[in-house]
């Protein structure tokens, strides 16, 4: 029997891995964990799962040595503007290495950012799919603004410098309009930005009938924290909403998920205050106009009471409408409950059901007879004492499969 020590053994397989993996080779694989050593490496954890099952079909260790790392991180942000981190599928070029004490090991050699890029785009598209499936990926942008959208709820991070320059931008406006803010401060990268957002939403919609429209704005964060607002989760709350939504998040590049649910979508902070003031002068060119041309078709100015009433005419209506939108969605929110009640009642109750008949099942006479006994009655009553009987009656005795007649003799 030939034998051979474990470290020809490994030195044999070094040489062929050597042999048939001269060069780097392009990998499509998950990274399923990220490890940033505190001397620059970085350590990985690729795998590669059944797309249709889920199931792990092939996993290995691969690593990158800090000369490489260095470079090849900020250029994969910079390109695709999402944060290097684990959950990503990567394209990327490794070298085959096996080591006779450390083992098999992938060496992570480049990056290319396009195949990265093209699986957000196809996360995004396969979101707004499911939103226009439920119904609801238009919703907020066919809700009817306020007349005069002066009442915002502010989300956004109460230190953002971009939140800074929109309430600026507000209160100094060169038309001297007025506008009604109330921050409500949300965690805007990160992990927990979603549900951080979804929170704030959740407490304006406590007071929503105080407020005309809700503003969303992140100014100075990192680009590769916009993946963040690729949720499904932000995404249907936002599209439900019953304020209208302007987001913006601070961004040059593609679209996130929620500014295509918005009302509006704009880059940045300071060009959704700009919007807002622009949407005011409109409207005061349009009351302008109008204001004139009835003047010229009347000849007559415009009484203080009928100012009050448009005023008021306006802020009735706008209440109604804030408040029908309000009760449509409890009532929804109610229906859906009553309908679960409902299913958890009938099937309650058709258990019951169940048990009674198998009760009533347990007490029948058939099953009596079945078992072999039998059933005697006189005058259609059942006879359950010789007591019961006197001499000459007429007894009908009854059998599983039919029944005779007797008459009492002693």
């Amino acid at each position: 029997m030939q034998t051979v020590s474990l470290s020809e053994l490994t030195s044999r397989v070094r040489d062929a891995i050597a042999l048939n993996f001269k060069g780097p080779i392009w990998v499509r694989a998950e990274i399923s964990e990220l490890r940033e050593s505190v001397n620059g490496h970085c350590y990985f954890d690729l795998i590669e799962k059944n797309t249709e099952t889920g199931l792990l079909l092939a996993k290995s260790k691969a690593s990158c040595w800090a000369s490489v790392y260095r470079m090849l991180k900020p250029y994969f942000e910079s390109a695709t503007g999402q944060r290097f981190q684990a959950g990503l599928h990567v394209l990327i070029a490794v070298s085959v290495e096996f080591h006779s004490v450390y083992g098999f090991n992938l060496s992570i050699k480049d990056i290319d950012p396009a195949f990265t890029v093209g699986e957000i785009t196809i996360k995004r598209l396969q979101i707004m799919k499911q939103l226009e499936k439920d119904g609801i990926a238009g919703m907020n942008k066919e809700l009817e603004w306020a007349h005069l959208p002066q009442r915002i709820a502010i989300i956004s991070s109460e230190t953002a410098a971009g939140y800074d320059d929109f309430c600026n931008q507000l209160d100094n406006n060169p038309h001297n309009y007025v506008f009604y803010t109330k921050l409500f401060p949300a965690v805007m990268q990160g992990e927990k930005t979603a549900s951080s957002v979804i929170a704030a939403l959740d407490r304006i919609y406590q007071h929503v009938e105080l407020f005309d429209l809700v503003v969303i704005i992140r100014g100075g964060g990192a680009v590769a924290d916009l993946s963040s607002f690729d949720s499904y989760g932000l995404a249907l709350n936002c599209a439900q909403f019953p304020l209208p939504i302007l987001t913006g998040i601070g961004h040059q590049r593609d679209l996130t998920v929620l500014d295509m649910v918005a009302s509006v979508s704009l880059k940045t902070p300071t060009a959704v205050a700009g919007y807002l003031i622009d949407f005011l002068k409109r409207k005061e060119n349009m009351l302008d106009g109008l204001f004139a041309d009835i003047r010229h078709s009347s000849g007559l100015k415009i009484k203080t009471e009928e100012q009050q009433l448009n005023y008021i005419y306006h802020t009735i209506r706008q209440s109604v409408q804030t408040f029908l939108i309000r009760e449509k969605y409890r009532l929804e929110q109610i229906r859906h409950q009553l309908h679960s009640t409902a299913k958890l009642l009938i099937s309650r109750e058709e258990n019951k059901l169940n048990l009674t008949e198998k009760n009533i099942e347990s007490y029948s006479p058939l099953l009596l007879l079945k078992r072999g006994y039998s059933i005697t009655t006189v005058n259609g009553k059942r006879i359950g004492s010789v007591k019961n009987i006197k001499h000459g009656d007429k007894i009908t005795t009854c059998l599983i499969d039919g029944s005779f007649n007797s008459t009492v003799e002693n």
